[in-house]
Parts: C-alpha cells; sequence; structure tokens
C-alpha cells in the first residue's frame, strides 16, 4: 500500500495550475463524476469521491484509481472605446490570454480494514487560477503627474522613476490536496466519512506595478516569483441508503486554513491572506431501472468567506485630491468582489451493456462576479456557469475498467465599469473545454 501511495504522490505533485470552473473549485472530482456534471455525494463511484463525500469510501471496497485531465480555458478582455477624460483608460479591442492548455492529475487509493470500514487517500488539484496576457494590461494606471499639478504641463505625463505596469501580466495559482479518509458503516442504510487536508498552493502574479504606490507592502505586490503556503481543514459526510433505488447524501469541507502568502502580502487582504473557502454539498440518487441512474446534487461555495476573494475592488484609489490611497494588503484591503456560488448539478448514468456505461450531465451556478467587479477579475476572469458533460465507462474485465469524460462550458461574458476608469466600459469572458481519461482497478 506505502509503495502505491508514494508513486502516487510523485505523480500528482507534477500538476501544472489551471483554472477551475465553479470560481476555482473544480466543478467534479474523478473521471466518472465529472461525465455526469460533477454530482456525486449520494452515488459511490470512485476513490475521488472522497473530495465529494468521505462517506462513500467504504462502500467502493478496495480499489485504485489514476487519471489526467487535458483542460483548455480561454480567457480574453474587452475594452470598449468609450473613455471618460481625466480617468485612466485602457486600450481598446479585445486581448487574449496566452497558455490554454493544461494537464491535470489525479489518484486515489481505498482500503478495506473490514467489512464495515475502510482508510483511503485521495490527492488531486481543489483548485486554481491561470492568465498570462501578452501585454502591459494595466498601464493604463502607470503613475501621472494628477490635474492639481501646479506645473499644468505635466499633468496626464509619466511620474520618473515611478514602477510602470510590466508585459506579460497575470498571475498564476495551484492548490492541492491530500485527503486520508476514514469511512465506517453504521448500519445496513448509514455511512458516516471524515476526511483530514493537507492543502499546499503556489502562487506569482507579474505585471502589476502601477498598484504597488496603493499598497502597504509595495515591494510585495508582483514580480516576486513563485510563493509557496501550506495549510488545510476537513471534510466530512454522510451517506444513506434506504432501499435498492433511494439514497441521500450530504458533505461539508471547512474553511482551508492556509499560511499566509508572504511574498504577496501588499497583494492580499490581510497582508497575504488567501484560504480555500467552506463548500456544502447535498444530494439524492435514484435507481429508476437497474440500467438507469439519476442524480442531483446541490453545492454552496461560501467564497464571501474568503477576504480576498470578496472584498469588492469597486472603490478608489486616490483621494479628493488625487493622493494615493492605501487599499492593498490591509486587513480590509480590495480583493475580487466575489459572491458565493450556489451550483445545481444532474447527472444521468445508463448502463447499456454489463461491460460499457454512458453518462451526461449539465450544471448551472450563479454568477460570481458583479459588473462592477471587473477591473482587477481581467486576471481572475471566473464567469462560467454553465457545464454540459459526457462520458463512459468500458469494464475491460473484472478488475479493470477505463473511465473517460467531457466538458464544454459555453462562453460566459461579464460587463460593466469600475469606478476608477470612469465611463469606460469592458467585458471579461471566458469557455472551456475538458478532456478527461482514468484507470480503475479493483482488488
Amino acid at each position: 500500500m506505502m509503495q502505491r501511495i508514494v508513486i502516487a504522490l510523485g505523480l500528482t505533485l507534477t500538476i501544472h495550475s489551471a483554472w477551475a470552473t465553479n470560481g476555482y473549485i473544480p466543478y467534479g472530482f474523478g473521471t466518472k463524476s465529472k461525465g455526469m456534471a460533477g454530482v456525486g455525494v449520494a452515488l459511490p463511484l470512485d476513490t475521488m469521491g472522497a473530495a465529494v463525500n468521505p462517506a462513500s469510501m467504504v462502500l467502493l471496497g478496495e480499489r485504485l484509481d489514476l487519471g489526467a485531465a487535458l483542460f483548455a480555458p480561454s480567457r480574453s478582455y474587452t475594452a470598449h472605446d468609450d473613455a471618460s477624460f481625466g480617468y485612466p483608460a485602457f486600450a481598446t479591442g479585445t486581448f487574449d490570454s496566452d497558455k490554454d492548455y493544461f494537464l491535470i492529475p489525479h489518484v486515489g487509493y481505498n482500503y478495506m480494514l473490514d467489512k464495515q470500514s475502510s482508510i483511503g487517500i485521495s490527492i488531486a488539484g481543489i483548485g486554481g487560477m491561470n492568465t498570462e496576457y501578452p501585454y502591459d494590461v494595466f498601464s493604463a494606471f502607470n503613475p501621472r503627474f494628477p490635474p492639481n499639478t501646479p506645473d499644468t504641463s505635466l499633468i496626464g505625463q509619466p511620474i520618473p522613476n515611478m514602477p510602470t505596469a510590466s508585459s506579460p501580466a497575470g498571475v498564476n495559482l495551484m492548490q492541492l490536496f491530500v485527503g486520508v479518509t476514514y469511512a465506517r458503516q453504521l448500519n445496513a442504510v448509514h455511512n458516516v466519512g471524515i476526511t483530514p487536508i493537507f492543502a499546499v498552493q503556489r502562487f506569482k502574479a507579474y505585471g502589476l506595478e502601477p498598484f504597488m504606490g496603493v499598497s502597504a507592502y509595495p515591494n510585495q505586490v508582483t514580480n516576486n516569483g513563485y510563493d509557496e503556503s501550506y495549510g488545510g481543514g476537513v471534510r466530512i459526510g454522510w451517506l444513506g441508503q434506504f432501499n435498492e433505488q433511494w439514497s441521500v447524501g450530504a458533505s461539508y469541507q471547512t474553511r482551508l486554513w492556509m499560511s499566509k502568502l508572504e511574498e504577496y502580502k501588499g497583494l492580499f487582504a490581510n497582508g497575504g491572506e488567501f484560504d480555500v473557502p467552506p463548500h456544502l454539498t447535498l444530494g439524492v440518487a435514484y435507481q429508476a431501472t437497474p440500467a438507469l441512474t439519476l442524480a442531483f446534487d446541490i453545492q454552496h461555495i461560501f467564497y464571501s468567506d474568503i477576504d480576498a476573494v470578496a472584498n469588492t475592488h469597486a472603490t478608489y484609489l486616490t483621494d479628493a485630491n488625487y493622493n494615493p490611497v492605501t487599499v492593498l494588503g490591509t486587513e480590509d484591503g480590495l480583493g475580487f468582489g466575489w459572491d458565493d456560488m450556489t451550483v445545481a448539478k444532474l447527472g444521468v448514468a445508463w448502463q447499456l451493456r454489463p461491460d460499457f456505461t454512458v453518462r451526461a450531465g449539465y450544471s448551472h451556478a450563479n454568477q460570481v462576479i458583479p459588473s462592477s467587479e471587473g477591473l482587477f477579475n481581467i486576471i481572475a476572469p471566473a464567469v462560467i456557469q454553465d457545464h454540459w458533460t459526457l462520458g463512459f465507462t468500458s469494464q475491460i474485465n473484472a478488475a479493470n475498467e477505463l473511465n473517460f469524460s467531457f466538458a464544454y462550458m459555453p462562453t460566459e461574458h461579464v460587463c460593466g465599469t469600475n469606478v476608477n476608469t470612469g465611463n469606460q466600459s469592458g467585458c471579461i469572458q471566458m469557455n472551456q473545454y475538458e478532456l478527461e481519461l482514468s484507470w480503475g482497478l479493483r482488488f
């Protein structure tokens, strides 16, 4: 068992950055679940289900799952030609982010301690975000002489020896979790599980030099390479199988408390604090016929608990006298202005033959980014709301199975203005595709 875990760790720690699709939380875990739009809190599928409901693990038996997803997000922003005099103005047009393909591995293993209890390990990305624009995106905010400058010939001219926006501009956040799950079958109906979680994240930002002047820690805003932070939390779950047709599940993941990103304490609120939000999931599964299973989950992600994500940035960066205001890195520092997210997921599985099952699903979430919060979200355009998914499992033999899933996330836009750019309007937009392949082995 230990040798398998070491191999799994080695594989998963090669994880590359990506963009999770419900804000920065993945829409599902495990290839089977992803083929059904991420459902699974009431439907045991594979060992990655521990990331959805730890209680499901005791119903899986001993098995190993290895897989990887090819994730393709397309991110861009548009600035319109309607700028206001006296305000910073973005160059007009539509501008695309580079780096559109990411490989994301995962691994899970479950071992039965006895007929009523199991212990397992699951390792995967819990979130992430990435943009890289090959432009000096925020050059409109380069320090310039303000309108109250006594020498009127200098008004609007660059201030010498002040930091200016560089190219490229963007961010790269990678979040990885290792969860060790203990699950127990209490009786013929009720199953419970708990997963202590260890998490690590890496982050870097670049091209944000104009905002150094409004930070409590100007040298810890941008272009400091990668910084790491560590932390953890707990996920708990319950799954009730009331008869051969109906099952109900619930799970809750606490906030993952992470150490601060010291190299970016001038960017994020509370001096570099960037935790993973808690979330609650409820679900039901119904086996309509021996070959047809329907499942429905509803999930709520508490982004409002994370100041770096939830705090508004629809506030002025200068006072009435055009002096910079310290608004980054402080206790109430600016964030991305995200709202909480509620996601409804519906999935179906149809066993066409004893050795072949097809899956499909759809999920919908509310928009987390208000129209007034587009400015900073140029580098974090998490606007996706809908997921359409397909998948299948081919049972090679009694022990081995091959799983496949495909997800399409259609283009979403958030358009609006920001107080710091006057009447100039713009949009952030994104669409995504994902292909995932995994191998399951029953022992």
